[in-house]
């Protein structure tokens, strides 16, 4: 059976992966190619860590990941038996899947995978419709919008004590200041190293929660799981305090003049605190169109079909904000496109 567009859009998941994009397009790749569509950091390090990869890739990773446990203890002062390491937040995912059973509910929007790992789960809408479940999935900031609720925590804390809420704060580390938030019993944290730091490729995030629940992650985690290049990498990179610097600085300046330049188009976007936000579309427009056009320009923004909770009466791309020169492009091709 042919599939349609949106069929294949499906299955493109988003543009982490361009030239998935560019075949559910059915479109040639074109050389340069400008992505909006990816959300990690676009800032690189002035020099990227040096670590002995023969040594590394011939040895077998510390299943523990004892050194980095401590660095964590130090330097965030998280106790390491309230942290687990893990393949990418992708693999906390399934593990807490494992280990918490039914009756989970997902706030949309949300990140898609989670539908993944919990086939079952049953989407709200609001956070007051938490009570009726054991189990609670949330993304602060909210993926795709790139909203921060500080007030979360301590929401959910007191309002909801008998729920369990996993909280994906992958793209925390964007806010221009990442607050402090009393520990609960009752909220499992995830966070990325691979939105904020080059590391992609090789695959690290971490869990933080109560100590029964990180033990019991780990008994389902396989040996080995985080890799020696990537515990080595992500040593060096927690201790590069320039880097974050410069990263903040970065976007503080970058984000407001691109999210002005969009507005003065006469564009709506989404409430963000991070880096990326939700551009919502005039009515009278067919996002896959728009999509296709910018395409053929090389420029790529994500499509957010695969988000539950967006379709209602408006269209939207998630666009990550890149450096000034590669705003400007995006924003002269949407005027010709849009206006």
């Amino acid at each position: 059976m042919k599939l349609k567009l949106a069929d294949r859009l499906q299955n493109s998941i988003h543009g982490a992966n361009p030239e998935k994009l560019f075949q559910a397009f059915k479109l040639n790749m074109p050389e340069k190619i400008i992505n909006f569509a990816t959300n990690t950091n676009i800032i690189k390090p002035e020099n990227f860590p040096e670590i002995d990869l023969q040594k590394l890739s011939s040895s077998y990773p510390d299943p523990d990941c004892n050194e980095l446990r401590e660095i964590f203890f130090r330097c965030k002062d998280i106790p390491p038996e309230n942290i687990l390491f893990t393949n990418g937040v992708n693999e906390a995912i399934f593990l807490l899947a494992r280990i918490l059973g039914n009756n989970t509910a997902i706030l949309q929007p949300n990140y898609p995978e989670y539908r993944h790992a919990f086939p079952n789960a049953l989407d709200i809408y609001s956070i007051y419709e938490s009570g009726a479940y054991s189990n609670v999935i949330i993304s602060n900031p909210n993926n795709p919008t790139g909203k921060f609720r500080a007030s979360l925590y301590d929401f959910v804390r007191r309002k909801f004590p008998n729920v369990t809420f996993i909280i994906d704060e992958s793209y925390i580390d964007f806010l221009p200041e990442i607050p402090q938030v009393r520990r609960a019993k009752n909220v499992i944290l995830l966070r990325s190293f691979t939105k904020i730091f080059p590391l992609s490729g090789v695959r690290i995030g971490y869990v933080i929660a109560n100590p029964e629940i990180i033990a019991a992650m780990k008994k389902f985690q396989p040996y080995w799981s985080v890799n020696a290049v990537a515990q080595e990498l992500a040593k060096k990179f927690l201790l590069d305090e320039d880097f974050l610097r410069r990263t903040k600085y970065f976007y503080a300046k970058t984000v407001p003049e691109f999210r002005k330049s969009l507005q003065e188009l006469g564009l709506k976007i989404s409430n963000s605190d991070t880096h990326f936000f939700l551009l919502i579309l005039p009515n009278n427009y067919d996002d896959l169109e728009i999509m296709q056009r910018l395409l053929k320009l090389g420029l790529i923004v994500r499509h957010t079909r695969n988000f539950e909770g967006l379709y209602a009466d408006e269209k939207y791309f998630r666009i990550a904000t890149r450096f000034p020169d590669e705003n400007i492009l995006l924003c002269d091709a949407l005027r010709k496109i849009l206006v």
